[in-house]
């Protein structure tokens, strides 16, 4: 494999997840180095919204003033509204000064952050068009072969971690291309930036999902400057063009104000499909994987990067132990079945109704209906409900250090 001192771990894949995990081993002065196969950071904004457990892990690496002082904000509430605007339920933001409050800023900018607090820690490197195209290991070293602009090369890691998104090249190249159990939702999403002017139509909280069978969106504000990220359902099978030609319409029907397009400014125009997948395994041999490499779920309650960046943090404390001598690598098996568990029994289930309560309930009878929807109302005016909702989102965490036989 030759003969350089090999780094501790290999990371594949620049997004949030594998910067994470590189800032988290390089505070520790743990050997890493992060591959992407792109020739820089994906810029596009895509999430945007980071509840408690993720703010605790971004805190773990020395974030949080940064992401304020670049407009990282705390949303003032969320809400269930019928397509009127009349409000069904909802629920209050967090004090922005709370330990691990909800901040809100597009991944793009997150992934900035990051990326300039890298240089601060030597042990670790970042490496850009380098694409891995095969992942292999013995039973003391993992390595993995990448396209890089001087050729073909072998790189060897104590460990080889997959943070290479839905398309995971170590994922695939672990079980074959098409091994990712789950489902595709039939449900098109379209997901736009826009600037439009909510508050002129009563819309005082930050987050607003709309439930209708037919013009169900969700409406976030995501910047101080009025920008709001508005994702909504259309018709399966449509094309681009297509979609393009169908959203002054659907603006129109669903919008506040039923505005024409000169009333509101799109900066971004993106559909996409979404799944919920669970990879096989998170854990072979010393081949690991975390966040979309390793499961899927649609985008509402912001599960996938919350869970992704949870992923990271758990997946730290087990390499930090190893490192360390204080876990032997049976901490990794444990790291696979705990996130697994969380996937199967929480992010799965609860991303699920997210989405299916958009468009499945009745708006006129989902307060009846739906008992998240009751708990959301009796917390308006029950302060021990609203504890424990804020407190329910503990259950995506679990402390691995648990799992350490000694001390450092």
């Amino acid at each position: 494999m030759g003969s350089h001192i090999s780094p501790f771990a290999i990371i594949v894949g620049g997004g949030p997840s594998g910067l994470l995990l590189a800032l988290l081993l390089g505070r520790r002065g743990i050997s890493v180095q992060l591959l992407e196969a792109a020739a820089k950071l994906d810029d596009r904004p895509r999430a945007t919204h980071y509840s408690a457990p993720a703010v605790a892990e971004l805190g773990r690496a020395g974030l949080i003033q940064d992401l304020r002082a670049q407009g990282g904000f705390t949303p003032n509430g969320v809400c269930w509204r019928k397509l009127n605007g009349e409000i069904i339920a909802g629920l209050p933001g967090a004090d922005p000064d709370e330990p691990n409050a909800m901040i809100c800023l597009p991944l793009n900018q997150v992934n900035e952050v990051m990326l300039k607090h890298l240089p601060q820690y030597p042990s670790v490197s970042i490496h850009y068009d380098h694409k891995v195209i095969g992942v292999d290991q013995s039973d003391t070293v993992a390595w993995v072969t990448v396209e890089t602009p001087e050729g073909i090369k072998t790189l060897e890691a104590t460990y080889i971690i997959g943070c290479d998104g839905a398309n995971s090249q170590i994922r695939r190249s672990l079980f074959g291309d098409r091994e990712f159990p789950g489902f595709t939702w039939e449900e098109q999403l379209v997901a736009t930036n826009t600037y439009y002017p909510f508050e002129e139509f009563g819309y005082d909280r930050d987050s607003n999902f709309i439930i209708d069978s037919t013009n169900w969106y969700m409406a976030a504000r995501i910047s101080n400057d009025g920008l709001y990220r508005i994702t909504y359902g259309e018709l399966p099978g449509l094309t681009l063009e297509e979609l393009k030609k169908r959203q002054a319409s659907k603006f129109r029907e669903m919008l506040p104000g039923h505005p024409e397009p000169d009333s509101y400014q799109i900066v971004n125009f993106s559909p996409y499909k979404v799944h919920q997948r669970l990879s096989k395994k998170m854990r072979v041999g010393r081949v690991l994987l975390a966040a979309d490499a390793a499961h899927l779920c649609n985008p509402f309650g912001g599960f996938g990067l919350m869970g992704g960046l949870v992923d990271v943090g758990g997946l730290f404390d087990c390499l930090a132990g190893i490192y360390d001598g204080v876990a032997n690598d049976s901490i990794l098996d444990k790291y696979d079945k705990v996130r697994r568990a969380i996937y199967e029994h929480v992010v799965n289930p609860v991303s699920c109704d997210n989405l299916r309560r958009m468009f499945q309930k009745d708006p006129t009878t989902a307060l009846r209906d739906d008992g998240f929807l009751q708990m959301c109302k009796k917390a308006e005016t029950d302060p021990s409900i609203l504890k424990a909702f804020a407190e329910g989102a503990n259950a995506l965490c679990y402390d691995f250090t648990q799992h350490y036989h000694a001390k450092r």
